[in-house]
Formats: structure tokens, sequence, C-alpha cells
């Protein structure tokens, strides 16, 4: 990850802080890690499967 830098914010008549300003590769991460959080949580409740049993099925369909 870059050297992250300190997030400028947008604030409003009242000084309450409305939005924030990043770099675009920060945003683009921070919309990454939302995505593979999304992708973790529907996938859930499947069933595992071993490490052993990966191997044995890529090595089954010739990818290994």
């Amino acid at each position: 990850m870059p050297a992250q830098s300190k997030p400028q914010y947008i604030t409003d008549d009242q000084g309450n802080r409305v939005s924030v300003v990043l770099p675009v590769d920060q945003y683009q991460e921070l919309l990454d890690d939302l995505e593979d959080l999304a992708t973790v949580a529907e996938r859930r409740d499947e069933e595992t499967v071993s490490h052993n049993q990966v191997i044995k099925e890529l090595k089954a369909d010739g990818k290994l």
C-alpha cells in the first residue's frame, strides 16, 4: 500500500464535515476492499473444501 496522505475534508457553513477528498488510488483500494468484504459476506454459508480436495480436483481436471 502506498504512503497514505492525510485526508482533506470539505465542511459546511457550521464546520461539519460533509465530504472527504482522497487520492484516486486510495479511493480505489477502499472500493476493492469493500467488494472483497461483500464477496466474503455472500459466501459465508458456503460449504468449505479442504486443501487436499482442491489439489485432487485440480489434478483430475488437468490443471495441476
